[in-house]
């Protein structure tokens, strides 16, 4: 595989989120790529608000070409906007009446950070490690852009809600044990990495990614290669052409060189 471009997920790919470690491979790694003329690239579900800082060094130090956030519905091309889909202010009214009704916490991901219908524990629990500045505000969606809801259930719970989540055209994507993503049912990261890859003339054949989760499937398999974390989700594994070693194993770097791309 000679790859044009490589993109990376963020956590439990790049970065632990649960430690705040960035392993110096990591950054060993996007240098030796832009070293061959390789462009490098985020694909993550977090917003640009929330990209922790150690990674926002690495991107600085090496000067990264894209940034694909919020599960593709915003990215970002050396440094211009090339995908922004925000989600319908009165689907998100309505989505937020029904969880009101069941008592139950969501979030609304905007351009400067994350609103949350209360701090309650659950949303602090799940938040935690992903953003420190989110704030309590139930009626943002209404007055800012607003790319993708969090709605804090565990999966015992996704029962009392799945008929609005169908009826609206929507999917959820579990990325903690009482917290899933809520976006548009075609949406994935895959639709902002077409964004960057037209925008530069590319096709997606050109295009290797490494990823571990399950908001990773749809990338892992579209791309022209794959590549799963060792310690990522079986079906990202199924998804990927090949599967790398584990984040904490230097699994980026090693899978890099491994199939001969660095």
């Amino acid at each position: 595989m000679n790859p044009k471009i490589v993109f990376f997920d963020i956590d439990d790919t790049l970065y632990r989120k649960y430690t705040d470690t960035l392993r110096p491979s990591v950054k060993t790694a996007v240098a030796a790529l832009r070293g061959k003329g390789i462009l490098t690239a985020l694909a993550t579900g977090r917003s640009l608000a929330t990209i922790p800082e150690k990674v926002r060094d690495m991107m600085a130090a090496t000067g990264m070409d894209a940034v694909v956030t919020i599960n593709g519905q915003f990215a970002l091309l050396h440094g211009k906007t090339v995908r922004e889909v925000p989600m319908d202010a009165g689907l998100m009214g309505r989505v937020c009446a029904h969880l009101d009704g069941l008592g139950m916490d969501y979030a609304f991901v905007g351009g400067e950070g994350i609103a949350v219908s209360a701090l309650s524990e659950c949303v602090c629990r799940a938040l935690q490690h992903i953003a420190s500045d989110f704030f309590a505000d139930k009626d943002y969606f209404s007055s800012k852009p607003v790319y993708q809801m969090l709605v804090f259930a565990e999966e015992n719970e996704m029962p009392l809600w799945s008929d609005i989540v169908e009826r609206e055209g929507l999917k959820t994507v579990r990325w903690h044990e009482e917290a899933v993503d809520l976006l548009p049912a075609g949406a994935s990261k895959t639709d902002g990495i077409r964004s960057v890859v037209r925008a530069l003339g590319l096709e997606m054949a050109d295009v290797m990614a490494f990823g571990d989760g399950l908001n990773d499937v749809e990338m892992l398999s579209e791309v022209g290669f794959g590549v799963a974390m060792g310690n990522g989700e079986q079906a990202a594994k199924e998804a990927a052409k090949y599967v790398c070693p584990g984040v904490d194993e230097d699994g980026v770097l090693r899978g890099l060189q491994d199939l001969g791309v660095i």
